[in-house]
C-alpha cells in the first residue's frame, strides 16, 4: 500500500512539473508563428531525421549483445525488440520506467539473470557518457567557431566537461573492481550487513554478486571496445536526427554544433517526466537561441519536431511490439512496479499484462 502511494505520489509531481516545464517552455513564443514555422519545415530533412531515429535503435540493440555476452546469448531480435518497448515506456511513463523494463524484459525472455541484466544498462550510460564527452571535447576545443561560445559560458563548459569526464573514469574504474572481484563485493555486503535479518543480508550479498557479474564485459577487452565502439555511430546517428530536423527550420547550425547541443539535451532528459517532455524542449531551445542565435520562434517550433521525431516513432513501434507480445500499458507499469520491488524475480509465474502468461511468439523464461 505505501510502495503505491508513493509511486501515485511521484506519478503525479512529474507530471506537474512536466506541465510546469512545458508551459514556461512555450511562454517564450508565439503559438501562431510556431504553426507558421512548422508548416514551413522542409519534409525531406524531417524524414532523413526519422530514418536516423531508426538507425539508432538498431545500433542501441546491437551494442546491448555485447554487453550481454558475458551474461549469456541473446538474439538479435530480442533485444532490439525490448529496446523499442523499453524507450517507448520511456515516453510515457514516468521515472524512467523503460530503464527497469528493458533489462526485464530481456531477461525474462532471454533466461538472464535481472540484476546482471540491469547492470549492462548501468554500463550502457557509462559508454554514453564518454561517447558524449568526446563529442563535446571535439567540438569545444576543436571544431568550435570562437564566436558561438560566450567567453562567460566556455570556461563553465570546460569545467563541467572535464568533471564529467572524471566521472566517467571513476565509474568504469568502480565498476571493473565490480567485475573482478564479485566474491568480495558479495562478502563485504554480507559483513555490512550483520545489524540486519540473516535472510535479508544473505539477499543483499546475492544480489550484490549477480549485479557485478553483469559487469562482466570489462573482463572481456574485446567485447567493451567493441561495444564502446558502437557508441560513437550511435551518438553520431543521435546527432544527425537533431541537426537534421534543426536545419529543416532554418536555423543555421554546423553538424558539429549537435555535439554541445547533446550535452544540453542530456541534462533535459534526465528530468524525470514522461518522455522528457517540457525539460527536453527547454534543453533545445536555450541551446539554439544561446549558441547558435536562432529566433524564439523557429527555436521553439524545432524544439517541438525534434522531440516529436526522437519520441513519436519508438512510441508507435513501441506499441505494435506490445501488442503482438500481449502486454499493455497498465501491464508495463505493473512490470516496472515489479522490477523496482522485487530486483531479483522468480522464475515462476506469468509475468504482469502477458496473455496466457507467456509472451506471444515462444519467447523462453528463465
Amino acid at each position: 500500500m505505501w510502495y503505491r502511494f508513493r509511486v501515485h505520489t511521484r506519478t503525479v509531481l512529474v507530471s506537474v512539473l512536466a506541465i510546469a516545464l512545458f508551459a514556461w517552455f512555450l511562454s517564450h513564443a508565439n503559438l501562431a508563428s510556431v504553426w507558421a514555422e512548422v508548416q514551413g519545415a522542409r519534409v525531406d530533412l524531417l524524414v532523413a531525421g526519422f530514418v536516423a531515429v531508426v538507425l539508432t535503435y538498431a545500433i542501441r540493440a546491437r551494442r546491448w549483445q555485447y554487453l550481454l555476452d558475458p551474461i549469456g546469448q541473446t538474439r538479435f531480435r530480442t533485444a532490439f525488440r525490448a529496446t523499442v518497448i523499453g524507450f517507448a515506456a520511456l515516453g510515457v511513463l514516468p521515472a524512467r520506467a523503460g530503464d527497469l523494463l528493458r533489462p526485464y524484459l530481456l531477461a525474462r525472455q532471454e533466461g538472464l539473470r535481472l540484476s546482471a541484466t540491469f547492470a549492462t544498462i548501468v554500463m550502457e550510460r557509462v559508454l554514453d557518457l564518454i561517447a558524449v564527452l568526446t563529442l563535446l571535447a571535439l567540438y569545444v576545443w576543436g571544431t568550435a567557431d570562437p564566436a558561438t561560445i560566450p567567453p562567460a559560458l566556455r570556461r563553465p563548459i570546460e569545467i563541467s566537461a572535464g568533471l564529467a569526464g572524471v566521472a566517467a573514469a571513476t565509474l568504469m574504474g568502480l565498476m571493473w573492481l565490480l567485475a573482478t572481484h564479485p566474491e568480495r563485493i558479495g562478502r563485504l555486503v554480507f559483513a555490512a550487513a550483520r545489524v540486519l535479518p540473516h535472510a535479508m543480508a544473505d539477499r543483499l550479498a546475492s544480489l550484490a554478486r549477480t549485479f557485478s557479474e553483469g559487469f562482466a564485459v570489462v573482463r572481456q577487452p574485446r567485447s567493451l571496445l567493441a561495444a564502446l565502439a558502437w557508441s560513437f555511430p550511435l551518438w553520431v546517428m543521435i546527432a544527425a536526427e537533431a541537426w537534421l530536423v534543426t536545419v529543416a527550420f532554418g536555423i543555421a547550425m554546423p553538424f558539429t554544433g549537435t555535439f554541445l547541443l547533446q550535452g544540453l539535451l542530456v541534462i533535459g532528459v534526465a528530468v524525470p517526466t514522461p518522455g522528457a517532455v517540457g525539460s527536453y524542449h527547454e534543453a533545445y531551445r536555450i541551446g539554439v537561441t544561446t549558441f547558435f542565435g536562432a529566433a524564439g520562434d523557429p527555436a521553439v517550433a524545432a524544439a517541438i519536431v525534434t522531440h516529436a521525431v526522437s519520441y513519436v516513432p519508438v512510441v508507435l513501434a513501441g506499441l505494435v511490439f506490445m501488442v503482438q507480445d500481449g502486454l499493455s500499458f497498465s501491464g508495463l507499469r505493473a512490470m516496472a512496479a515489479d522490477s523496482a520491488a522485487r530486483p531479483l524475480p522468480g522464475a515462476e509465474g506469468p509475468l504482469p499484462g502477458i496473455v496466457g502468461g507467456r509472451h506471444q511468439g515462444g519467447a523462453r523464461h528463465p
